[in-house]
């Protein structure tokens, strides 16, 4: 399968546990939207992921109340 889906995440919230952190995203919903959002939202209209990142050069690439987007594709 070479199928691909998007979605996008906004981080709500960013715990740091010293030498790593929690990183909590919801998917992107709003109902008034347009343009790239309203699409998000009628795809994915609700999620969550929550990670830890122990590695810091990983974790400061996210910022609380961004949004980022998520590619899924099967692994092998």
């Amino acid at each position: 399968m070479t199928t691909r889906v998007r979605a996008k995440f906004r981080v709500s919230s960013i715990e740091d546990f010293g030498p790593s952190k929690q990183i909590k995203m919801g998917a992107v919903y709003a109902p008034d939207a347009n343009g790239e959002d309203a699409g998000f939202t009628k795809a994915t209209p609700w999620g969550e992921l929550k990670m830890t990142v122990d590695n810091p050069a990983a974790a400061i690439q996210f910022e609380a109340g961004k949004s980022y987007y998520l590619d899924f594709s099967e692994a092998d």
